[in-house]
């Protein structure tokens, strides 16, 4: 009974804020028209692609609170308006994402009206449900309609905000071509960073190593004693080099990882890492194991990520959960740290991103101020 008083109650709270928003709508009513005035006349042409931003970012919000309601994500598929003011217009007007947001809207202004007018009746509905079901033990009669209800309302929502299959392709051969460049772009940064480092590693050890045993050989007749010190210093020189060697491979494939396979190797990195990690992983049974190239990218990811704790986060815990579902797996890093991580200091959160998007995965990154921080990747897989 309880668990379907607070369903229920979840249903209104959504269906309260979508009337929310429909009200909101009909009150946006006023800035389309002002846009169609300055359209016509041409003289406020320049708002329409400024307005389009604007609908773009309403629909958004639905999307996101028709997610939170479904759990199922609504993709996006809209051009990006920028370059000159022509081009600008051009977009807003040609993208086929502005007239699918525009219908929705249009649809939105009824139904969500027909929501915001029946809103005032679902407390009660609720109050009666639990006397109803409470005190004379019987079946809910409001409840499971609440939840209908607010079922039915997402469906629309999805239906009339998901994109059509024409706009999806066009915005999965641009993201395809971003993430070939991002791809062709860290690999080039892969390559030369694995050169600088036999170059100034393995190669220069290996090149002293060289010059010790030439000079051995030539003082091995009438200097026995210095050449069996270069043989020592010639030895440990390899040692030095086959060092070398092990970390530049670990930087392409860690060794632990075919060892002791993914969840084995993030359990390691939880050890080395100086912090108290939790590690979680759901439904990875022993013998079950992903393509190389995910757990590779999966064991940098959680590495990155718990390198920017220990330096960034000002705390001592932090949470790994590894998880496998039908079409991939899903990695997720947490810590209740200061926050506030950005892409762009330097934090390797862009190039973790990069190498989940080679292979056409996602990465998503909350860190607001304050905290806490939480990375979650999904990693495309076939089990």
């Amino acid at each position: 009974m309880w668990t379907s008083v607070r369903r229920a109650a979840s249903a209104t709270a959504h269906l309260a804020v979508s009337a929310a928003m429909a009200f909101g709508m009909w009150i946006f009513v006023t800035v389309l028209e002002i846009t169609a005035i300055g359209v016509v006349t041409v003289v406020g042409i320049w708002l329409l692609p400024e307005t389009v931003l604007i609908i773009r970012r309403i629909a958004g919000a639905k999307r996101s609170l028709t997610t939170r309601w479904t759990g199922v994500r609504i993709p996006e598929a809209y051009r990006p308006i920028t370059g000159t003011m022509r081009q600008r217009i051009t977009t807003a007007v040609r993208d086929p994402g502005t007239l699918m947001d525009l219908r929705w809207m249009v649809a939105y202004w009824f139904y969500g009206a027909l929501l915001a007018l029946a809103l005032p009746l679902w407390p009660v509905g609720l109050v009666v449900d639990g006397v109803w079901g409470g005190l004379l033990r019987r079946t809910p009669v409001v409840l499971p309609l609440i939840v209908k209800i607010a079922d039915l309302e997402a469906d629309w929502s999805t239906a009339l905000l998901k994109p059509s299959p024409k706009a999806q392709l066009a915005a999965r051969v641009e993201e395809l071509a971003a993430t070939r460049a991002d791809a062709i772009s860290a690999h080039g940064a892969e390559l030369r960073r694995i050169e600088r480092d036999l170059h100034d590693g393995a190669q220069a050890n290996l090149v002293a190593l060289s010059m010790r045993i030439g000079l051995a050989k030539r003082a091995y007749d009438r200097d026995p004693e210095t050449a069996r010190k270069l043989l020592d210093e010639a030895q440990a020189q390899a040692e030095t080099a086959l060092t070398e060697l092990r970390q530049v491979v670990r930087g392409i494939h860690p060794p632990i990882l075919s060892d002791r396979g993914l969840v084995g190797a993030v359990r390691a990195l939880a050890a080395s890492s100086g912090l108290r990690v939790s590690v979680e992983d759901d439904g990875l049974e022993e013998g079950v194991r992903a393509p190389a190239a995910v757990e590779t990218a999966a064991y940098f990811v959680v590495a990155e990520a718990l390198t920017n704790v220990a330096k960034y986060s000002g705390v001592s815990r932090a949470e790994v959960r590894l998880v496998r579902f039908r079409r991939g797996l899903r990695i997720r890093v947490r810590d209740e740290g200061r926050g506030g991580a950005d892409e762009k200091g330097g934090s390797g959160l862009l190039g973790m991103r990069r190498r989940v998007a080679a292979l056409d995965g996602f990465m998503e990154v909350s860190s607001p101020v304050g905290g806490p921080t939480v990375i979650e990747a999904e990693l495309p897989c076939v089990w």
